[in-house]
């Protein structure tokens, strides 16, 4: 008898999302959505904490933990992440989110959740420090944004 291998049905944990921010941000969306994109990447257990700032507390955070004065988009904290397993605090900046958007023609929402995805395939092993592997992660982040049914968000605008 052959034996038949299953596939996990299991969904991961929603994410904890906390705003420290003025912003409004549909927090519903953005969980359904980072959730939709773990199962997507086959990712059978999850801890993701969201963490949304403002560019004054992103700017402290990049000071603090990467040497760098001034905001950016997202800082990945991961902790022992893998392919199968992530274990991560992502924090994205609104500020940053918010005129990016307004730039590219969509909404901040989907800036923020291209942010997190960047973060989460941080822990699944794609980088960006060179141009070869720039490309492969904005890539990736598309084809996981375009499988859970918003569409291409890195290279729509590019």
């Amino acid at each position: 008898m052959e034996e038949q291998s299953e596939q996990s049905t299991e969904v991961p944990p929603e994410p904890q999302i906390t705003t420290d921010c003025d912003g409004t941000v549909d927090v519903l969306w953005l969980k359904t959505k980072v959730q939709a994109a773990v199962v997507f990447l086959g990712v059978e257990q999850s801890n993701i904490s969201i963490r949304i700032v403002d560019d004054a507390t992103m700017s402290q955070l990049h000071h603090e933990y990467s040497g760098v004065d001034g905001t950016t988009d997202v800082l990945t904290f991961d902790h022992g992440s893998g392919e199968q397993a992530i274990d991560v605090d992502i924090a994205v900046c609104f500020d940053v989110a918010s005129h990016a958007a307004q730039t590219r023609g969509h909404s901040v929402d989907r800036e923020l959740l291209l942010y997190v995805i960047h973060g989460i395939l941080h822990c699944t092993g794609f980088d960006d420090h060179n141009e070869s592997a720039h490309q492969k992660i904005h890539a990736e982040e598309d084809r996981v944004l375009q499988a859970i049914g918003v569409g291409a968000t890195w290279s729509s605008n590019r």
